[in-house]
């Protein structure tokens, strides 16, 4: 089976030392990505950590199709202990940093311990510096990364970064590559901000040699041909339909349709959009890079979770203000999900729904926690009884814009995902929205749950892009990574179970399966979900099965 190449770079913050280790036996199960980095994870993160002490380490890991030019794979994937959910969680952003990565000569990358100073770490595939960068403190990711620029001469590309939100410990701050483009779900950044570190570097010309099936090449050229919406809109160009014809949950989750969702939706976007934007050797080029000329503003988006986030879910209908929430949380370093849907939370707490204002002020305060933004800062799972408003979160984790309540399916992926209300862990709601599977109903859907989610965790440790679907077929994976599918399946599931221990022996289980609205047979579909995974009724992976999935770094 094709694999990344290369050692674990573990490096221990605190003791300013770097080791590499060679994990080859690792990697030739585990393919490379979100597969690697749960095993490590799996193995190397105490049960009991704290999700900010020095004990939890957080993995940055590449896939072997990093080293190819074939088009959705300009992504990495990034795994630790989330001090939003309290369980593993991993996430992966696109930009143009995969493949300085793997110039260094790793695959994956293991940050631990706690420095007393605020660092900059810049990896060589000669070794490992560090800098103490007072200067940096409450630093935005740009500031961030013009501070590499002018001293290493390295730009964005070559960065992953943390914004103020990340030094704050804000429990939903990013991890950011290329200033724009975000390691968002779990709270990731805030766990580098419990290190002290700031920002890290990769660069150098040791890129393993690892041999790709030519049917990358149909891949490229089909993505550059290719006349889909999504290269002219992104995510956005779908709003007016799911908001017509399923929902858009509005006004922090009160309605389910927004009366001005043509006014931030892809038309909208498109016309905000001023040139191509796109991943490291992507011809699909999906990327929103916007401007308003009035008022100057340029960001990259917004996508269509941010639309929802900081557009339908605060009753706001400007484009330009939706443009200025994403770009707050970009610079600031935060999820737009998670900050949209607290900032959400507090419109409604305080009647001011519509008052864009007031939101991007309320999000700069969560990223410096100032005043009130100090208690919104912890997600809505922890301050909605002090609002008066609803916990719309699963296991700590804000709900995405793919409403459960009409995509039923959606809903039970959300209630056992292992990450939380993520609609990235599992593709039902493509599947709903398209009608191959019908919306209503829960019963009888725990089985393609579980080939989704698979398929997504396998997708994840390639790494390949999931808009990248149409083209990276089944039998051109098949292909690519040189093994059946059911191989494939098979790292995904493995994956899936790792991390589901992992959080059982943390103390979550069936108690946390849980949505805050009822669908219809929602627990008997959960039992069917368990009783397809192989799993004990209250939720916990069987003794023996996690270990026979755990293969050891040493």
């Amino acid at each position: 089976m094709l694999h990344a190449e290369g050692p674990l770079l573990s490096i221990d913050v605190g003791d300013r030392t770097a080791e590499r280790v060679e994990i080859d036996e690792l990697l030739a199960r585990t393919v490379g990505g979100r597969a690697l980095a749960t095993a490590l994870a799996h193995e190397r993160i105490p049960f009991d950590a704290d999700p900010f002490g020095p004990e939890n380490r957080a993995y940055l890991s590449t896939g072997p199709l990093q080293q190819s030019q074939m088009s959705f794979t300009g992504r990495m994937n990034m795994t630790g202990l989330s001090p939003l959910t309290g369980g593993l969680a991993s996430t992966n952003a696109g930009g143009y940093l995969s493949r300085n990565f793997a110039g260094a000569g790793i695959s994956v990358c293991e940050f631990v311990g706690e420095s007393e100073e605020l660092l900059a770490i810049h990896v060589t595939d000669d070794g490992v510096e560090f800098e103490d960068v007072p200067e940096l403190a409450g630093a935005t990711v740009p500031e961030a990364s013009d501070h590499v620029e002018e001293t290493r001469g390295l730009g964005p590309e070559h960065c992953i970064a943390i914004g103020p939100a990340g030094e704050n410990l804000v429990r939903f701050a990013s991890v950011m590559t290329f200033d724009s483009r975000a390691f968002g779900r779990g709270g990731l950044g805030a766990v580098l901000g419990s290190k002290n570190v700031k920002v890290v570097t990769f660069e150098g010309d040791a890129h393993p040699e690892i041999e790709i099936p030519d049917v990358q090449a149909e891949i490229h050229r089909e993505a550059a041909e290719s006349d889909d919406r999504m290269k002219r809109q992104g995510t956005t160009g779908g709003t007016e339909f799911i908001n017509d014809n399923f929902s858009l949950p509005t006004r922090y989750f009160e309605d389910y349709e927004f009366e001005d969702a043509a006014a931030i939706g892809g038309d909208a976007v498109e016309e905000k959009k001023y040139k191509k934007g796109a991943c490291s050797a992507c011809a699909y080029a999906c990327k929103l890079p916007t401007r308003d000329e009035e008022t100057g503003l340029e960001t990259e988006g917004p996508e269509f979770e941010t639309v929802y986030s900081f557009g339908s879910l605060q009753g706001v209908g400007d484009v330009v203000d939706v443009m200025k929430g994403n770009e707050l949380c970009d610079t600031l370093g935060m999820d737009t999900i998670s900050a949209g849907v607290t900032v959400a939370a507090y419109l409604a707490s305080e009647d001011e729904f519509g008052n864009a204002e007031l939101a991007h002020e309320i999000t700069e305060k969560i990223a410096r926690r100032e005043g009130i933004g100090d208690d919104l800062a912890e997600g809505v799972a922890r301050v909605h009884d002090r609002l008066g408003v609803e916990d719309y979160t699963v296991k700590g984790m804000e709900f995405a814009a793919h409403d459960g309540r009409v995509l039923h399916g959606q809903g039970l992926s959300y209630a056992v995902a292992n990450r939380g209300a993520d609609h990235m862990y599992a593709g039902m709601l493509s599947l709903e929205y398209s009608g191959e599977l019908d919306p209503e109903g829960t019963l009888g859907k725990a089985e393609t749950l579980v080939e989704e989610e698979n398929y997504a965790a396998f997708r994840d440790s390639g790494v390949v892009c999931a808009f990248g679907g149409d083209y990276v077929t089944d039998e051109r994976l098949e292909t690519l990574f040189d093994a059946d599918y059911e191989e494939l399946m098979a790292v995904g599931a493995r994956t899936v179970e790792l991390e589901r221990h992992f959080n059982n022996r943390r103390g979550l289980d069936a108690t946390d399966d849980e949505l805050p609205y009822e669908l219809p047979d929602i627990d008997a579909a959960i039992a069917e979900y368990y009783e397809a995974r192989g799993w004990n009724d209250d939720g916990t992976v069987p003794d023996g099965a996690a270990e026979s999935a755990a293969p050891s770094a040493d």
